[in-house]
């Protein structure tokens, strides 16, 4: 069994049959997936398909290449809406250099507002961090000094030392299909030394296929293949990293089993 802690199942990839995609997933063994927010404003939508899907479950926060849009998002606003059943997170929000789709200064802001979300909910802050590594531990480690939150290093890429860090202030470190690839020694070598209680695995579908899928569109049941590679990086088999992640996943994501169920079927 195994968790995808972090897709896009509301991306127009998707929308010609979700429901064969979920069931895919299902029957590799994909027994709970996360579709991540990236517009406060579509929350609608990944609420419905959360509430559409047993094994789905959503979250709400807006990603930073949008972060100028939705500067006016209180952190009271995303509690509220972190209300509903099915979702189980805050998020994704973060900073990305690569693109810089969206001025610095407002993903900062945009940040720290769902850090403070997530202080208040206690519900795990996904965060995307994209060659930004000097930036964000800084205010990783500036906002917990105002008080602890949980959080996921979402899709990690960076360097040693967010990773080093972020294990520090007891933050998760997931991975992606990136793991796969011949050109990511670099990354395995993290991974090698992350606490395996701190590890995830996910896909970022549609994005990101692993090997041997790269260059194709991704879905949820692909993360069985960063799993085994996250089991080869750590030296175990690949029952006891799905074992493991999932337990991960199930503590970091504490509100699937604490929701009720699904009152809709797909």
């Amino acid at each position: 069994m195994l968790i995808d802690t972090h897709c896009h199942l509301d991306f127009p990839d998707f929308a010609e049959d979700l429901a064969a995609y979920v069931a895919r997933a299902e029957a590799a063994g994909v027994s709970r997936m996360v579709t991540i927010s990236t517009r406060v404003s579509r929350f609608g939508s990944y609420a419905g398909i959360a509430e559409r899907f047993a094994s789905v479950w959503c979250t709400v926060g807006t990603h930073p290449h949008g972060a100028h849009e939705e500067l006016d998002v209180t952190a009271d606003q995303l509690a509220r809406l972190a209300e509903h059943p099915r979702c189980v997170a805050i998020g994704e929000a973060g900073l990305d250099y690569h693109y810089d789709k969206s001025p610095r200064d407002a993903q900062a802001q945009g940040l720290r507002t769902h850090i403070a979300a997530a202080r208040m909910t206690r519900l795990p802050l996904v965060i995307h961090a994209r060659q930004a590594d000097e930036d964000m531990i800084a205010i990783l480690r500036e906002e917990t000094e105002k008080g602890a939150f949980p959080a996921i290093l979402h899709c990690f890429t960076a360097g040693p030392e967010l990773a080093r860090v972020g294990v520090e202030l007891g933050l998760y470190v997931s991975f992606s299909g990136i793991l796969t690839f011949k050109t990511s020694e670099d990354l395995r070598q993290i991974a090698r030394a992350i606490p395996i209680d701190r590890l995830l695995v996910e896909t970022d579908a549609p994005y990101l296929a692993p090997v041997p899928f790269r260059g194709k569109r991704n879905e949820p049941s692909y993360v069985v293949e960063t799993a085994k590679s996250l089991a080869d990086v750590k030296g175990v088999s690949f029952d006891e990293i799905s074992r493991v992640t999932t337990e991960n996943a199930r503590r970091c994501y504490w509100k699937m089993d604490h929701a009720a169920p699904v009152a809709r079927v797909a």
